[in-house]
């Protein structure tokens, strides 16, 4: 028969002190001098003794878990986040739920509703490609359960949101394309419903437009990131003779490089190929961009469960609730990689 797991009661007894005195020792209290804590939490090891979880949760309000909800893990960018997410949740003992809406509006309603039921202490998300509105997400509010957005992040000011300036990086890679002399430059964009994709069609704009040249919208495709569809826009970009491409990101990038080898095309030779993004599985291709924007998805992960600590704590403390419309943009860098 397995033995009781130790409890506050049989280091009180073993301590000759108060059971308070034991719980105000494990923690650290001031009140209990520092010879006490010592010998409590020296007890506390030789016992092996594991604090209550439920116990704890109902005392402070809190269950110590979050709720993480991002497109897909297979996304190299996504999972680079989740490493960030949990490194910084564990040094305040944090655990992640966590949840992928494979882009699928339904999904991540149905998701968002778990981690409520969950009862979170807050949400981090990355918002579907098919997501028009966080209506589903805002009835966490009720709840009082916090929610930091990060990379697919909604428009509205209110919201707490961390993301890379694609604009600026945009501006920078076109313009660095448009100095080396480079003048059909075509795209292929994320969906329209994406601030990013918006985001880095007006740094193509203005890239060109401060070099006073045409843009020619022939030249912008869009895709809804799957194979099939990047092929389309690679077709239909490839019969306008362009002399750059530059993709949303690096898995579009791999079906455009892949479209563009079945015809025969000498990669960054007749054509230069560059990405929105930069992701480490492209060094173990044949054909990585010949330059990418650094948009630092672990950092990501990092500042956005940061930015949902302040949030907890603060709620915690004040009578105010969470602090909302908090964000910070990371600057993306343009590397050249060829």
């Amino acid at each position: 028969m397995e033995a009781s797991p130790p409890t506050l009661r049989d280091m009180a007894k073993r301590l000759n002190i108060s059971v308070s005195t034991v719980s105000r020792g494990l923690i650290g209290h001031p009140r209990i001098s520092l010879r006490m804590r010592l010998k409590v939490q020296q007890m506390a090891k030789e016992l092996g003794y594991e604090p209550n979880s439920l116990a704890v949760s109902f005392k402070s309000k809190k269950t110590f878990n979050i709720g993480v909800i991002v497109p897909s893990v297979r996304e190299e960018f996504f999972s680079s986040a989740i490493c960030g997410i949990e490194d910084i949740a564990a040094k305040s003992n944090y655990a992640i739920l966590f949840g992928q809406s494979y882009d699928d509006i339904d999904n991540e309603i149905r998701l968002v509703d778990q981690m409520k039921k969950q009862r979170v202490d807050g949400l981090i998300i990355s918002l579907s490609k098919a997501t028009l509105h966080t209506h589903h997400i805002d009835t966490l509010s009720k709840l009082n359960i916090p929610v930091v957005y990060f990379d697919r992040v909604p428009a509205y000011d209110s919201a707490n949101r961390i993301y890379c300036n694609l604009k600026d990086g945009a501006k920078e890679l076109v313009g660095k394309l448009l100095n080396d002399g480079v003048r059909r430059i075509a795209m292929i964009n994320g969906p329209d419903k994406l601030a990013a994709s918006k985001d880095g069609l007006n740094g193509y704009i203005e890239a060109m437009a401060k070099f006073k040249l045409k843009v020619d919208m022939r030249l912008v495709e869009q895709t809804d990131f799957s194979a099939q569809r990047t092929y389309i826009a690679m077709r239909r970009i490839m019969s306008l003779n362009p002399q750059a491409i530059i993709s949303f990101n690096d898995y579009v990038h791999m079906d455009a490089i892949q479209y563009a080898m079945q015809q025969n095309v000498k990669i960054n030779d007749e054509v230069i190929f560059a990405s929105f993004a930069k992701m480490n599985i492209t060094n173990y291709t044949m054909h990585r961009p010949l330059m990418a924007l650094e948009q630092y998805p672990y950092k990501q992960g990092e500042s956005a469960m940061k930015m949902l600590l302040q949030v907890i704590n603060n709620k915690s403390k004040t009578a105010e609730g969470p602090l909302y419309g908090q964000l910070e943009v990371v600057c993306p860098s343009l590397i050249q990689l060829s």
